[in-house]
């Protein structure tokens, strides 16, 4: 699925707003111990965001690049911008970014992907961040995650992925390191557990 795809979208599938968790047994190594925030599922197929999946890049870099800023200036920018945290999204398009957002800030091109968040592919919200406004929660994530037709489903019933509503403090939360197993723990899982059990399949 594509991101005109989610423009486009008339209504929300069956993995709309769920987190997919991937399985100890996940042999692509683009998924392995990832949590996945599904914005759009459809017969077409399905878009989303990895959400723990640290990025070398900081927000003054992607400023840099995108010649917002100049490299000879001093760069200041406000707290909430040097801060600004950019993940890896997934591996479709890695050099586009995305940010996901709480709906307090919405462009032209904001697309609602659930009731409280949305997503902009724009300069619009680049500007506003670096300049203090913008949404009052939101990550930047470069590139995204993308199956056709079937395909998640397919992976969901070979064990691939366990699948359980997503939690909006997981999606902004800046801890990256351990978000995997805490994501599990909300499901009632150990991750410890879970890897012996796989290990005895």
């Amino acid at each position: 699925m594509s991101l005109s795809t989610l423009k486009n979208r008339r209504e929300r599938g069956f993995f709309d707003g769920q987190f997919l968790i991937a399985m100890p047994g996940m042999e692509d190594r683009n998924f392995a111990r990832t949590v996945i925030y599904i914005c759009a599922h459809s017969d077409a197929g399905a878009m989303g965001f990895v959400i723990n999946r640290p990025q070398s890049l900081t927000f003054t870099d992607v400023l840099l690049h995108l010649d917002m800023i100049k490299q000879e200036e001093p760069i200041v920018l406000p707290q909430r911008a040097r801060d600004f945290p950019i993940q890896t999204g997934g591996p479709v398009e890695s050099g586009r970014g995305f940010v996901l957002h709480s709906d307090d800030y919405a462009s032209d091109s904001s697309i609602p992907v659930s009731d409280d968040i949305c997503l902009t592919a724009t300069l619009d919200i680049v500007r506003a961040i670096s300049k203090g406004a913008g949404p009052k929660r939101a990550t930047m994530l470069l590139g995204y995650s993308s199956w056709g037709a079937g395909q998640l489903e397919n992976e969901v019933a070979n064990n691939g992925w366990l699948t359980c509503p997503a939690n909006e403090e997981l999606i902004f939360d800046r801890s990256l390191d351990d978000k995997y197993e805490r994501a599990l723990a909300g499901m009632g899982i150990n991750a410890a557990m879970l890897s012996a059990e796989a290990g005895h399949a």
